[in-house]
């Protein structure tokens, strides 16, 4: 955790605003995206055992595309290329178009569903150790949760800007707030946006009050 504290140093509190953020409300989650960091502050949504549970769920697409209700500030497809393609001439590592409400959640909800995963409304620049690491075994803990105490409750968003190319702002840090309804556990992640190896999720354990203070949001 020493790593995530010296990160708060420098991190701008972010206030949410009407002349920055937009709210949008999707079939199966709700996300606030900021026009000026092109990334989602925060996306709310919930797991249950019917969402992650059913036998006929629709082929997964990964069709990223531009958010029909915000196209002029999402349609950064183009960006994502660039800024890898910049990274890899300096010999640097890429960045995954990092889900914060996971694919496999909507599966099970119909094609529209599933496409409105992959609009950019939903997705923040994380590199691979990242997206590939610690984030997904905590997806998978929500996921595997949903289905044998049904309804979890989730808010998770990015905050920071570690690198600017373009449109592409990539935040220093993502974090996540869990509650699971059957039996009013609240837990909260914080996690450091970089090539550090997955250790597991319990050094990135912190309390919700420590995410509502740094972004401005309140949970409970």
């Amino acid at each position: 955790m020493k790593k995530l504290y010296l990160f708060l140093f420098t991190l701008i509190h972010i206030t949410l605003n009407a002349q920055d953020t937009i709210t949008i409300k999707h079939n199966n989650y709700k996300t606030t995206y900021s026009k000026s960091l092109n990334y989602p502050i925060v996306v709310e949504w919930w797991e249950t055992t019917e969402k992650s549970s059913c036998k006929d769920k629709v082929v997964r697409s990964n069709d990223f595309k531009p958010d029909p209700n915000l196209k002029n500030y999402t349609d950064i497809g183009k960006y994502y290329i660039q800024i890898n393609k910049f990274q890899k001439i300096k010999g640097l590592k890429t960045f995954d178009r990092g889900h914060i409400c996971p694919a496999r959640v909507n599966l099970c909800l119909g094609k529209i569903v599933e496409t409105e995963s992959f609009y950019y409304s939903n997705i923040t620049p994380q590199y691979h150790a990242l997206n590939g690491g610690d984030w997904k075994i905590l997806e998978t803990f929500t996921y595997e949760t949903s289905i044998k105490k049904d309804s979890v409750h989730i808010w998770a968003g990015s905050i920071g800007v570690s690198i600017k190319f373009l449109k592409i702002s990539v935040p220093k840090q993502c974090w996540k707030v869990i509650h699971i309804k059957k039996t009013n556990e609240w837990s909260a992640y914080l996690f450091n946006n970089d090539t550090s190896k997955s250790n597991g999720i319990k050094d990135n354990k912190v309390n919700v009050e420590f995410i509502e203070k740094l972004t401005g949001l309140k949970f409970k």
